[in-house]
């Protein structure tokens, strides 16, 4: 395994010192694995006490203390910065991820220090000085075929992992062994916080090229219990005409793979995108109905808002994330809408969309909705409804921003009004008429505003 040169100088400096330093966590899998490492590396020490320790990395850069009673230290560099631990023991002493005692131990074994790892792939450590591969769980053979397999019963300490599995088989494109799917099936993700939810559903939407892999890992593992909102979307049914794909569920996995491929690689912005995409359908579960022969779901772009305003704040308390995402939710069939009505669609209509939501990203959502089907058109990868509504939204130029309206307070004053509800009134009328395009200037909105409020 060729390491950088920095990384070689400070393996060397450790060893010297009586230290074994070992190369750890995601960068050894993603060798193996034919994947380009990354800059920022794990390295574990043993035989080396957490003073000296320091001193050695101190020879190389700044070194911050991330966790000094458990041995944890992070180096920066010039050119790049190391995660630097030593072995350590956990026991669980109660809920959560924080009923863990920890213990630096620089006198463990690799294989003792690994066993407190989640999978096999994950417990494989390379030996710069000597060149070695450490691999006592047979990690590099689970690689080999694809599997992903808890190391021993510690696994079960921290439920988080099964989220990590769901993940991880979604990244690597791999598949969890019957005994850990077995034992996943048994663990409480109730005493999780929200904060660490997010961060696996982050990983699994925002890495994976096929986030439906991960999202069957926590079906099959009866994880889908805690997110009751994606569990009741499994064998609802719907009109084929419409989803000849199957239920709710199987097309919602289909749009989540389609949303993958429109990422942008910009965090804030592909959140919207994956989570509008994963609850886009959140309120057919309660509205899906027999009629007339044919399953219908009326209104359930409104009534999905609910279930998945309650479902995000699970994971987050971020207002502007969960905002964006009920509002696409409540949109997300608009665009649609809109196109099959083209001949009578008004500008007025054009620009009160833009007014409650993002355009170019509700699109992004309406196109992973479409193509996430077996419709003729969605296999052929026509959605003609996008160009159009973006075409309109550029000629209204409300493409990429908000309606502004032409009057506001401070003009109203300056024509002599007084401050009071009946202003809000009159801002709002003008503002109507703006967006239906009987006003299209701020001289016509000032010589309107004048006429309404007469002599």
């Amino acid at each position: 395994m060729q390491l950088p040169s920095e990384l070689t100088k400070l393996a060397n400096a450790i060893h010297q010192q009586g230290g074994q330093p070992i190369l750890v966590g995601g960068s050894v899998r993603d060798y193996l694995l034919g994947q380009i490492i990354p800059k920022d590396l794990d390295l574990e020490v043993y035989h080396l006490e957490a003073n000296k320790l320091e001193m050695v990395l101190s020879q190389f850069g700044k070194v911050l203390r991330v966790g000094k009673s458990f041995g944890v230290l992070k180096l920066i560099t010039e050119h790049a910065e190391y995660d630097v631990s030593l072995p350590r023991r956990e026991s669980k002493t109660g809920k959560g991820h924080k009923g863990f005692l920890v213990n630096a131990d620089p006198r463990m074994t690799f294989e003792e220090a690994s066993a407190r790892r989640d999978f096999t792939i994950n417990g494989i450590g390379f030996d710069p000085i000597h060149q070695l591969w450490l691999d006592p769980h047979h990690g590099q053979e689970d690689l080999r075929k694809g599997i992903l397999r808890h190391v021993g019963p510690a696994f079960a300490e921290d439920p988080l992992r099964v989220l990590r599995g769901a993940q991880f088989a979604a990244r690597l494109n791999f598949q969890l062994a019957p005994e850990t799917l077995e034992l996943c099936q048994t663990l409480d993700l109730d005493e999780l916080s929200s904060e660490r939810l997010l961060g696996e559903f982050k990983k699994l939407l925002l890495r994976a090229e096929r986030p439906s892999i991960g999202l069957e890992i926590l079906r099959q593992t009866k994880t889908l219990r805690f997110f009751p909102e994606l569990e009741a979307l499994i064998d609802v049914p719907q009109d084929p005409t419409w989803h000849p794909e199957g239920c709710v569920w199987t097309h919602t996995l289909m749009v989540v793979d389609e949303a993958a491929k429109l990422r942008v690689s910009e965090e804030k912005a592909d959140l919207v995108l994956m989570f509008g995409a994963l609850c886009h359908d959140f309120g057919k579960p309660e509205t899906t109905i027999w009629k007339d022969g044919h399953w219908r779901s009326p209104a359930h772009d409104v009534l999905g808002m609910q279930p998945t305003e309650k479902f995000l704040r699970r994971l987050t308390d971020e207002a502007s994330l969960i905002e964006k995402v009920t509002v696409l939710v409540r949109e997300h069939l608009r665009p649609s809408m809109l196109y099959n009505d083209r001949e009578k669609v008004t500008p007025g209509a054009i620009r009160r969309l833009a007014l409650r939501v993002s355009i170019p990203e509700l699109l992004l959502v309406a196109e992973a909705d479409h193509f996430g089907r077996t419709t003729d058109d969605a296999l052929r990868r026509e959605f003609p409804a996008k160009q159009w509504l973006l075409d309109q939204a550029s000629k209204l130029d409300v493409r990429d921003e908000k309606p502004k309206p032409f009057l506001k307070g401070r003009h109203l004053l300056q024509l002599g009004m007084r401050p009071g509800p009946q202003m809000g009134k009159v801002l709002e009328e003008a503002f109507a008429l703006q967006l239906d395009g009987a006003i299209i200037s701020f001289e016509e909105a000032k010589a309107w505003a004048s006429q309404r409020l007469g002599p």
